[in-house]
């Protein structure tokens, strides 16, 4: 069995607003393990690039508890310099709009090249020979040419690819992908998902993919972890979840999906809106939308439950019916 690269032990990131107080992540728990692809799937705003943000210490208010640990040791504690040396060297991220993502003012080999200096002690025409590399890697022809553009003279999809020559350019153990295909036509999402499912077989790394996108999901998880309202609610291996999904909201979901050869006159879609996160009270978040809502699920919390299949979920449906330990 894979090692676990990254576990997220109740991690909470909050912010304090003059409304109140947001729990945008809220006691999150998961695995990340080696070579793995897990998938985080939720509607915007449930929490799930907060969850990616904390993880690289992008965020000017630090997570206000829990632990994120790395090979074991915690990313929460570590000093800026610590966290410098680890973040685009050991982890990366693929941003999900790649315009706003690259400098405008600078090469497209400038770009590649700052982090290959920075971490890997190379001279700069070492660093140039690897960027150049980098951009055959990832699919773009005539690399030299690519290597003294600029990101305006690209399109969306090779800027995109920039992005992931980028994020591979000091061999990460990780690569965090948040929705890296949202802004990009059909045809260049399936480029781009290729392209990320052979980098991962060919440097076995393990990539944490955030998306709402359920065919991304089907196509390229391992592992899927739901979200809702800033708390996981479901996670299991990928054909597991898709065969049997037990929380509400995710068979909500894969009922949403589209289904080719299947007439529909409107397509599903889950009623009610998502809680104001400012407003969530200590019960079942998902409780006014839920067409199975018992007393119970207005009055407490469900835990994340564990079955004998390995399948986790929140739900009190399942702890009603005895099915968890």
């Amino acid at each position: 069995m894979a090692k676990d690269l990254v576990e997220f032990r109740n991690l909470k990131t909050h912010f304090h607003t003059s409304a109140g107080t947001v729990k945008a992540v809220d006691d999150v728990s998961f695995t990340i393990r080696e070579g793995e692809t897990l998938c985080v799937v939720g509607e915007s705003g449930c929490g799930k690039s907060v969850t990616a943000m904390s993880l690289m210490r992008l965020l000017e208010v630090p997570p206000v508890g829990g632990e994120i640990l790395f090979e074991g040791k915690d990313l929460l504690q570590m000093n800026k310099r610590d966290i410098s040396m680890i973040r685009g060297n050991e982890i990366a991220m693929i941003f999900q709009e790649p315009m706003s993502s690259l400098n405008p003012v600078l090469t497209i080999g400038e770009q590649i090249v700052e982090p290959i200096m920075l971490h890997q002690l190379v001279t700069r025409k070492e660093a140039r020979t690897r960027a150049i590399e980098l951009i055959n890697l990832v699919g773009i022809p005539r690399a030299e040419k690519i290597y003294d553009s600029y990101p305006h003279e690209l399109s969306g999809g090779m800027r995109q690819r920039i992005m992931i020559a980028i994020a591979l350019s000091c061999n990460p153990k990780l690569i965090v992908a948040d929705e890296p295909t949202t802004a990009l036509d059909v045809t260049i999402q399936a480029q781009i998902l290729d392209l990320m499912r052979d980098i991962k077989k060919k440097f076995n790394t393990s990539i944490m993919l955030i998306t709402h996108d359920l065919g991304v999901v089907a196509e390229m998880a391992d592992y899927v972890v739901v979200m809702y309202a800033g708390k996981v609610i479901e996670e299991a291996p990928v054909i597991e979840l898709f065969q049997n999904p037990k929380h509400p909201y995710t068979k909500g979901l894969l009922k949403a999906k589209p289904v080719i050869n299947q007439k529909q006159d409107r397509l599903y879609s889950i009623p009610g809106q998502v809680p104001n996160p400012i407003e969530l009270g200590n019960n079942c978040h998902f409780h006014d939308r839920c067409e199975f809502c018992m007393k119970i699920c207005t009055e407490k919390e469900p835990p994340l439950g564990l079955d004998p299949d390995g399948h986790k979920v929140a739900c009190w449906l399942y702890e009603e019916e005895g099915k968890q330990k």
